[in-house]
């Protein structure tokens, strides 16, 4: 005996994750081919680390070493600097930034001169200013003594350590400013670096002072043009602008303007250093003349870096350009999820679950749980991978925050594939969404994200704001651990540990866990009032009592007029309202005047699918529906089992209200949609164990039920139960439709044309699997075969345009719309106007239904027609003239259902 008690929340879960740990048995190989990407990636990374290190981080030779076979020199190239030992490092002039030729700014505006050193200067007192401007350099023709006497400046690139000053070592030249330039002013100079010595030509240039009247002028100038190659202005660089504000005999105070883009021009951390500090010593020294005279002077002599041992430079460059590439891994799972979720819709198979008994609760906990196992098991062998190939990201941050932080981003991205997925019936275009939001979100994050993060001057309140977007959250925690990881390689210490979290950290976690809250419920939330229909405020709205009974008083029922109704229509519509006064669960199913309204388009009309619709199902009756296409049956079925709400009216099944009582229903009913509602990847068996055990069938009870239910449709045979969806015909999955809803003896039964496409040996069998069913439950079928409708129904319905145009048994409605004989006769065409004049010597009312090329069809009234008065008189016409052929018959369901589709 099967379990009529419905199946709980344990049992429908169980049910749910077995048929999914299935579904991914059989989908192994693309699960594998998901899992080796982040390999993949990984292994990228390492390929990556080890090219930087062949070029980067091994030394090109030893240090102290020219080339293979000459050695001596302690450092002689700037790749060699950062690596060799530099215990006594050399004293370099300080130096100004010059602009490079083809930035320098033109002043024809001003002067028919131009200069590569130009100055800009203001303040409160101009005549002040020129003086200082005056005593910045010299104007002495004669070379002598220390070169901290001179101005000299470079437009080569600067470094991003003094060990090697790039102006000294390259071939740039180096200029010495001055008022002005006589023909004697060049110089050349001996670099000596121990064991080297080579000159370094010293080259003279004018310097040009030019007064601003305002701040808001120097900013306009320095701005205007700059190294956007203007023809009429050139591109406008300078080397510097002073702002001597309100400097006087007694004060000094200045603002110094310089130039900063050169220190980003190198990609090594840190960033370049800039050659600000001569700039300062110029305006001190200028004030100090003009105070004491000339022969008062600060000499900046050198600038000079600490001793350093010998070492290594490792850089970590994986952990550099690792957000990118984990954002990508990390998300992949993304489109994983979401299409998942979105097939179960588009293929409408949640709601063919949810028809046979599972629940919202169960769904959500298994589908939950199952995305969070299976992002789980992808997360640990990305980390693990990656810690065995030696990856520092893993390695270095304590494993323990990388489990919490990816335990919650995978939270938080299950819960957005959720809410997203209501917004996609289409799995081809979630796809497509899905994966441009995988690569948009890194392709951002590190192009734009990441620069926003790394400037300092950027508000942290816009950062906040971009972070609850789920992407750059994910981006910004995978950011601080490469950041912590790249910090922890260099300087050979651990990476981020608990004690010493950061706020970046501590500031997206709690972001991502609120978000992961907040998103979780909205999904839920927004997947009753969509996918389950339920009232916006179901939160609120107080749930039916189980035991609730619905009975009905005369002032209860509304009386609807309804124009030209048949008497047997109107009496099933006044059995209705028996019912309703007495108990609703004397019935199957019982529809009072239920209706639904589809509202218009584009400017059509509403179109009214259902009109008033009142039936009376007993228990143990089989009710057939017929009527042409577009007549409201299909709309019919998807009411009476939640698919769609019906406009107005009210319907029960086995008591219990559609509109309240829908999640108890399921457990009762059983479903044979239109279009078959499978997985292609399950087997016929694997379907039927899934549904029965929603029905509640358990242990050896179960397994009968499916093989007898295979054997039912012809499928136990010949290995077809266990064959996979996708390798049955159409036929064979119409079979399996019907079995899987008629597994577990449901109360009730709707079947919506269930012999479509089938053999006439299948369909056979279909009429003896459905005749022993009615005998434990009520079925609903709606056909087009009237032989179907006939050998299977106890009584029939004629749907036209929505509403019931009879109903009654087969017999019934043949006697009732029938009501006569069809005569058909075949003669030559020139003799059918005296095969019409015999027909009516014997039929006065007969009616010629048909005629074409000779062949005539009478419709002949029951009442007044003798059949061997027929006889008599086709026997006497062949005398007169040939006949072909003839034949008389009596009226059929089929001349029943066209004539009263015609007539209606």
């Amino acid at each position: 005996m099967t379990d009529s008690r419905p199946a709980s929340i344990l049992t429908q879960a169980d049910a749910l994750l077995r048929k999914n740990l299935v579904f991914q048995k059989r989908n192994i190989w693309s699960n594998v081919r998901l899992v080796t990407i982040p390999f993949f990636l990984c292994l990228l990374l390492v390929v990556i680390q080890l090219l930087f290190d062949s070029q980067f981080n091994e030394d090109h030779g030893q240090c102290g070493c020219l080339n293979e076979k000459t050695c001596g020199l302690r450092y002689s190239t700037s790749d060699q600097a950062a690596f060799c030992a530099i215990p006594n490092p050399s004293q370099w002039t300080p130096l100004l930034q010059i602009p490079s030729p083809q930035y320098r700014a033109a002043t024809t505006l001003y002067l028919s001169l131009s200069s590569p050193v130009t100055f800009l200067f203001t303040g409160n007192n101009q005549s002040l200013g020129e003086t200082l401007m005056r005593n910045m350099y010299s104007n002495s023709p004669e070379f002598g003594g220390d070169l901290a006497n001179y101005v000299l400046g470079s437009s080569s690139l600067p470094a991003y350590t003094n060990y090697m000053d790039s102006s000294f070592i390259s071939d740039l030249p180096i200029y010495n400013i001055k008022h002005k330039c006589s023909p004697n002013s060049s110089f050349s100079i001996l670099i000596h670096q121990p064991p080297l010595s080579f000159p370094k030509e010293i080259t003279c240039v004018r310097g040009l002072n030019l007064w601003r009247n305002s701040t808001f002028d120097v900013n306009k100038e320095l701005f205007k043009g700059y190294r956007k190659g203007n023809q009429e202005e050139k591109i406008n660089e300078y080397t510097a602008a002073f702002d001597f504000q309100n400097t006087n005999g007694s004060r000094l105070n200045v603002n110094v303007w310089y130039n900063s883009t050169y220190k980003n021009n190198t990609v090594i951390r840190p960033m370049a250093l800039i050659r600000v500090p001569r700039l300062v010593n110029l305006a001190s020294n200028a004030y100090l003349e003009f105070l004491k005279g000339s022969q008062t002077k600060i000499l900046f002599e050198y600038i000079k870096e600490m001793p350093k041992p010998e070492t290594k430079l490792t850089l970590d460059i994986t952990s550099l350009i690792g957000p990118l590439f984990f954002t990508w891994v990390i998300l992949l799972l993304f489109p994983v999820i979401l299409t998942t979720l979105v097939y179960e819709k588009q293929q409408r198979l949640r709601i063919m679950m949810k028809m046979h008994g599972l629940g919202d609760a169960p769904y959500w906990i298994v589908s939950y749980t199952y995305f969070v196992l299976v992002s789980i098991l992808y997360m640990l062998c990305f980390a693990v991978f990656g810690s065995a190939i030696g990856l520092n990201f893993f390695r270095l941050n304590d494993y323990s925050i990388q489990l919490v932080f990816f335990l919650i981003s995978i939270n938080l991205q299950i819960s957005v594939a959720f809410l997203v997925s209501a917004m996609f019936s289409d799995v081809k275009t979630a796809t497509v969404i899905a994966y441009i939001y995988v690569f948009g979100t890194g392709l951002l994050g590190i192009f734009l994200f990441q620069f926003f993060l790394e400037d300092p001057h950027f508000p942290r309140e816009w950062i906040i704001a971009m972070e609850l977007y789920p992407g750059f959250s994910l981006y910004r925690g995978l950011y601080e651990l490469s950041q912590s990881a790249f910090a922890a390689d260099y300087r050979g210490v651990n990476g981020m540990r608990w004690r010493d979290l950061g706020d970046g950290m501590k500031e997206v976690t709690c972001i991502m866990l609120i978000e992961w809250l907040l998103l979780l419920v909205s999904a839920f939330y927004i997947d009753q009032i969509t996918y389950s229909s339920k009232h916006p405020l179901f939160f609120f709205l107080q749930t039916p009592s189980k035991k609730k009974q619905h009975h009905y008083s005369n002032k209860q029922i509304s009386k609807f007029v309804v124009e030209m109704e048949k008497p047997d229509v109107c009496q099933e519509r006044e059995k209705v309202e028996q019912y309703l006064l007495e108990s609703t669960e004397n019935c199957a199913v019982l529809c009072n005047n239920l209706k639904k309204v589809y509202s218009g388009k584009d400017g059509n009309p509403q179109k009214l699918a259902v009109r008033g619709l009142s039936l009376a199902l007993p228990q143990g009756e089989c009710f057939g529906m017929l009527g042409p296409n577009g007549a409201g049956k299909t709309s019919f079925i998807n009411m009476m089992t939640g698919i769609i709400k019906p406009s107005s009216g009210s319907a029960f099944v086995q008591g219990l209200d559609i509109l309240t009582d829908m999640d108890r229903i399921y457990t009762t009913t059983g479903v044979c949609p239109q279009h078959d509602l499978l997985w292609d990847k399950l087997s016929g068996r694997e379907h039927l164990l899934f549904y029965g055990r929603l029905k509640n069938l358990q242990g050896s009870v179960l397994t009968q039920a499916v093989e007898e239910s295979l054997r039912s449709v012809n499928l136990f045979h010949g290995g077809n139960g266990d064959k996979q969806i996708r390798r049955y015909s159409g036929g064979m999955k119409r079979r399996l439709s019907v079995a899987i809803s008629l597994i577990g003896n449901p109360k009730v039964v709707y079947m919506d044309e269930p012999s479509t496409g089938l053999d006439p040996a299948s369909r056979k069998s279909l009429w003896d699997v459905v005749k022993r069913a009615k005998r434990k439950g009520s079925i609903i079928l709606t056909t087009h075969s009237m032989e179907e409708a006939e050998v299977l129904c106890d009584r029939l319905g004629i749907f036209v345009n929505g509403s019931l145009q009879c109903i009654g048994n087969p017999k019934e409605l043949k006697g009732r719309y029938g009501g006569s004989y069809v005569l058909t006769m075949t003669t030559s065409e020139e003799h059918e106007q005296e095969v019409e004049k015999l027909v009516h010597s014997f039929s006065k009312n007969a009616k010629k239904i048909y005629r074409t090329l000779g062949t005539q069809k009478f419709e002949l009234p029951r009442k007044e027609t003798k059949i061997a008065e027929v006889f008599q008189a086709v026997e006497k016409a062949k005398k007169m003239f040939p006949v072909v052929a003839w034949g008389l018959a009596d009226t059929t369901l089929e001349d029943v259902f066209v004539k009263v589709a015609q007539t209606s």
